[in-house]
């Protein structure tokens, strides 16, 4: 086992430690309590209004923070002081004045009116990005039922996320992103009915993501650089996601056909260093609004696919690292929007017209490492011909079915060419 791995393991073992003390010492004192929030967490508030939430949060005045009145400002309170019994690292000292019921008040967590009663102040955010806080989540964060948005993202909070985050039924923005949560992917995200925007990039999470993820109306999917594996599954359906990142993990498989369900909303796909393999299908150029499509750094081969001349809104096309052969088609090189084209280390071998000379054009683009007659920087004829002289037929080439091995390496990172969007209340992530 790596270093890395047993970071991981003491990681998860110390969080489970740490629960267990924290349940003996608030048995006596806090019990009853705990079991009357909880009971009364179950009575949730499911509303569409994010913006009521998640816009400006103002603190109320202390007295409305601590009114005893309030029984959902006192279930925060519970989940919030447990929360802080079970962080073990605050060097910026956030939670120092997590003290007492005056919980809209505790720097990092924001309040506003709530949606079904205006008159009573609940916590609808938590604002913890960029902190450097290691700890973890425990089961009474279940009773934050009243959140809309967390942003955690660049801390060191570690373990599996708590089962009773599925109480958080308004919540709309998950970003989790630069952690080192760990287990595999996180199934309670997938029953908040809420949620437009999930972020789990950078953790340890693992194994096969679970189809129903793309039948969630998320518009934009982060799960860049974790330790997935098995193929990406075969059905992608009724997403109305923008922005797809799944680079740098071990998928595997080619990229399913579905991918065109996402026709009517997917802006970006980012496929970088996923092990993918097989040939790009031609539901890709059926992706009629997309901006950036990466798929550098895997084990595509076959023709870049007619289809994708359609792809009228086109501004960023990386192909590099791969197999790809055959005709740079004109179509693409004329594509109206396309400013930046990346086709280096594959094997193509022609380039039709306009292709010839991109910097007419205005496109920056890189040509190295192919199979171009007269061109500088291109492979030698024994490697292009060790490809060329084996050429693919897709309609009968085998993808690979399989899932990765749970014992492989994960994969090294390789950064990626465009920028990740992230709307502008969630922090992006540190790239490191």
């Amino acid at each position: 086992m790596s270093s890395f791995s047993l970071s991981s393991f003491a990681c998860h073992v110390f969080s489970l430690l740490l629960t267990f003390l924290l349940v003996l010492s608030c048995l006596f004192s806090n019990f009853s309590l705990s079991a009357a929030a909880k009971r009364s967490s179950s009575h949730v508030y499911v509303s569409h209004h994010h913006h009521s939430h998640s816009g400006h949060h103002n603190h109320p005045h202390p007295a409305a923070a601590s009114d005893d009145s309030n029984p959902r400002l006192y279930r925060a309170f519970l989940a919030l002081q447990a929360w802080k019994h079970v962080i073990y690292s605050d060097p910026y000292n956030i939670t120092t004045n997590w003290v007492g019921p005056s919980v809209c008040n505790y720097m990092g967590v924001y309040c506003s009116p709530s949606l079904d009663d205006p008159k009573i102040q609940v916590v609808s955010g938590i604002d913890l990005n960029h902190r450097d806080i290691a700890g973890f989540l425990p089961e009474e964060f279940g009773l934050l039922s009243d959140l809309a948005l967390i942003h955690l993202n660049s801390n060191r909070f570690c373990g599996i996320l708590p089962q009773s985050m599925a109480n958080l039924t308004l919540l709309f923005e998950l970003d989790l992103s630069n952690n080192r949560f760990v287990g595999p992917f996180p199934t309670v995200v997938l029953s908040l009915p809420t949620l437009n925007y999930l972020d789990l990039r950078y953790n340890e999470f693992e194994g096969p993501l679970p189809p129903e993820l793309f039948s969630k109306k998320l518009d934009a999917i982060f799960v860049n650089n974790n330790r997935l594996t098995s193929v990406i599954p075969a059905t992608l359906g009724g997403s109305s996601a923008s922005v797809v990142v799944f680079a740098n993990n071990n998928f595997g498989g080619c990229l399913p056909p579905s991918i065109v369900n996402f026709a009517g909303t997917l802006e970006e796909l980012l496929l970088i260093n996923t092990s993918l393999s097989g040939c790009l299908p031609q539901e890709v150029g059926f992706l009629y609004k997309l901006r950036v499509l990466d798929v550098s750094y895997n084990k595509l081969v076959g023709p870049i696919p007619y289809s994708m001349t359609g792809l009228s809104h086109l501004e960023q096309l990386n192909l590099a690292h791969n197999k790809l052969t055959g005709i740079v088609p004109a179509g693409v090189c004329c594509l109206p929007n396309l400013a930046n084209f990346t086709f280096s280390y594959n094997y193509f071998c022609e380039e039709e017209g306009t292709c010839q000379n991109l910097t007419s054009k205005g496109i920056a683009f890189d040509e190295r490492r192919n199979c171009f007659p007269e061109k500088p920087y291109q492979r030698t004829q024994k490697e292009c011909n060790a490809i060329l002289e084996h050429p693919v037929d897709c309609f009968e080439y085998p993808c690979d079915s399989g899932s990765a091995s749970a014992s492989a390496p994960s994969i090294a990172a390789v950064p990626a060419a465009t920028p990740l969007s992230s709307p502008p209340s969630a922090a992006a992530p540190t790239y490191t």
